[in-house]
């Protein structure tokens, strides 16, 4: 970690709803006028969709897994030490995936691949990752030891697939066939890679619907945030600083599960991200900025 050059880092398996925390940091950082360096995690990954496909097909022929949960699929000493530099000097380097049409007629290019690695923008107040790694640790790599604060986001896995099924339909063009069979080739990098990193976050977001998710994978549609809640676990309560009183009083319809879990409707979510989040980013840039001062 380094107190002079915060990393804000959200992580999430694809489909999990990390969209939601982005619209929260976008209200925090434009409140609090902030820069940050925004890093998209898909933009890590080690090929273009068009490589990717190549390659998971060899892999598949000589009985190997190739996922972007792993690290065969990812340019993972390049996020640590993007993270690790970050720390230190406040600069580094970063590319942006261009997941759709759109996103190729904003950066240039075509959809599927990436941009030109670029310098991050100068003088940024913090680094904001979001993407599928935030909070990993390996035999190889640790990022997570480089984040000042860690935010993980996560539906229940049958929720977390009706997403990723229709996400892929809708965005990428896939049948509910190819989504299902890659959920099923991605599950022993999930266990692996991903599902660890819950354990080392500060706080997680986990959305539950209350309506009947039993098959996802013959679902017709997506559960909305009127039909579910969230569950939001703070591991670290000296980091938080939760006053669980006023955000009960102030988030309508919720409740305490636990000592250290609060259960909000879905449609309140960001709200509630953006009360529990803002005043430790508050405090990331009030250290920061002690320490600034004192050199």
């Amino acid at each position: 970690m380094s107190e002079k050059h915060p990393i804000v880092a959200v992580t999430g398996s694809s489909g999990a709803g990390t969209s939601s925390v982005t619209t929260a940091f976008e209200h925090i950082f434009q409140r609090q006028r902030l820069s940050a360096a925004w890093i998209e995690g898909d933009s890590l990954h080690r090929h273009d969709r068009a490589r990717m496909a190549r390659e998971v097909e060899l892999a598949a022929q000589e009985g190997r897994t190739l996922t972007h949960f792993g690290p065969d699929g990812n340019l993972f000493n390049e996020l640590v030490e993007l993270f690790r530099g970050y720390g230190e000097t406040g600069t580094g380097r970063r590319r942006h995936y261009l997941h759709t049409p759109e996103d190729a007629l904003e950066h240039g290019g075509d959809p599927g691949t990436f941009t030109p690695w670029e310098a991050l923008p100068e003088h940024s107040d913090l680094l904001f990752y979001e993407g599928l790694h935030g909070g990993l640790v390996t035999e190889d790599h640790n990022v997570a030891r480089h984040v000042d604060l860690l935010i993980g986001v996560v539906p229940i896995i049958n929720l977390e697939w009706i997403q990723k099924i229709h996400r892929d339909r809708a965005v990428r063009g896939y049948s509910a066939e190819t989504a299902t069979q890659m959920i099923l080739r991605r599950m022993p990098d999930y266990v692996h890679y991903i599902c660890p990193q819950f354990s080392r976050t500060d706080i997680n977001f986990q959305r539950i619907p209350t309506i009947d998710t039993s098959n996802p994978f013959t679902a017709s549609e997506i559960p909305t945030n009127d039909e579910s809640m969230v569950v939001i676990q703070i591991a670290n309560l000296q980091k938080l600083k939760p006053d669980f009183r006023a955000l009960l009083e102030m988030l309508q319809g919720s409740f305490m599960s636990r000592p250290d879990t609060l259960v909000v409707p879905a449609g309140k979510n960001v709200f509630a991200m953006e009360l529990l989040l803002a005043p430790a980013i508050g405090r990331l840039i009030e250290r920061r900025n002690q320490i600034r001062a004192g050199c």
